[in-house]
């Protein structure tokens, strides 16, 4: 089953609230989206801690092959 682009950054936007969140859906099949989060939070953080954090907000919608979300290019950094 494929997730919508906003329900992708509501997951996103319940742990970063005050980010900068950008989806696009690269191939316009509801499986492979691109990310990305601005957010202050990531400020001190190398970018795998970033990642991380925000595949954690995913709750587990990329794990396996029953996930909801097939492919996601993800982009992170603190705001300048």
């Amino acid at each position: 089953m494929a997730i919508q682009a906003h329900e992708i950054e509501d997951l996103i936007r319940a742990s970063f609230p005050d980010a900068k969140i950008t989806i696009t859906d690269l191939a316009g099949d509801g499986n492979h989206y691109a990310a990305e989060v601005i957010d202050a939070s990531f400020r001190g953080q190398n970018r795998v801690q970033q990642q991380r954090a925000v595949y954690a907000a995913l709750k587990g919608k990329m794990d396996g092959s029953q996930g909801e979300l097939h492919a996601l290019a993800l982009t992170t950094k603190a705001p300048d």
